[in-house]
């Protein structure tokens, strides 16, 4: 079960996109309306204030393979997140609004934390730049985006321009204009106007997709 506290606009894109990929998941506010306004969209969501740390465990934690901590208020995200910790769940992300509070949610074992801000500045200012059509920074360094084929690359397989060896960027897949997404293989032939979704380090990323 995959546990998401703090339904705002955050939480509930993450419950709602989860559901709709089949996994079992349980949304949780103290705040009534916001948990009313939800209860026709979530299949499973309760009123709760997640500092409360007897009502958390009563959730049966044991149950919850991943939790997303989505509160915007600082104290409380601390407090749950080292709660959920504390009762063993093996994976938590957790939404920070600045450097220095994602830093204490890393400290007290956070797994993944997640600047939803700052990654959409990031997205929107490489798609103006011109270089990319989307773009995800992780935070170790790895990103990955979506960007128009270089030119040396149409009517070449992916073996035979080499991108991978040459550029240090690994194509993940390949979306053609009216055509399905497709995963990429050494056999993949790209052409003219391809979309390419290519992963690296950011540096490599960004160096990739300003060919042209």
């Amino acid at each position: 079960m995959v546990l998401v506290l703090g339904l705002g606009r955050f939480g509930i894109a993450c419950a709602r996109r989860l559901q709709e990929l089949g996994m079992d998941v349980l949304g949780v506010d103290a705040d009534l309306d916001l948990v009313n306004r939800y209860v026709d969209t979530l299949r499973h969501v309760v009123r709760m204030d997640s500092t409360d740390a007897d009502a958390l465990r009563q959730l049966g934690l044991e149950n919850v393979g991943i939790a997303i901590v989505s509160m915007a208020h600082l104290e409380s995200s601390i407090i749950t997140v080292l709660t959920l910790k504390e009762e063993g769940v093996p994976e938590v992300w957790a939404k920070a609004s600045s450097r220095k509070h994602g830093e204490i949610l890393k400290r007290i074992g956070a797994d993944h934390i997640v600047y939803p801000e700052r990654s959409a500045g990031e997205r929107v200012a490489h798609t103006v730049a011109g270089h990319m059509i989307d773009y995800f920074e992780f935070e170790d360094g790895f990103a990955m985006a979506r960007t128009l084929a270089p030119s040396f690359a149409w009517g070449r397989s992916l073996a035979e321009s080499a991108i991978r060896t040459r550029h240090d960027v690994t194509v993940v897949g390949l979306k053609r204009p009216g055509e399905d997404f497709i995963y990429a293989v050494p056999e993949t032939v790209v052409l003219e106007g391809d979309q390419l979704i290519v992963s690296g380090s950011k540096r490599d990323v960004e160096r990739f997709a300003r060919i042209s």
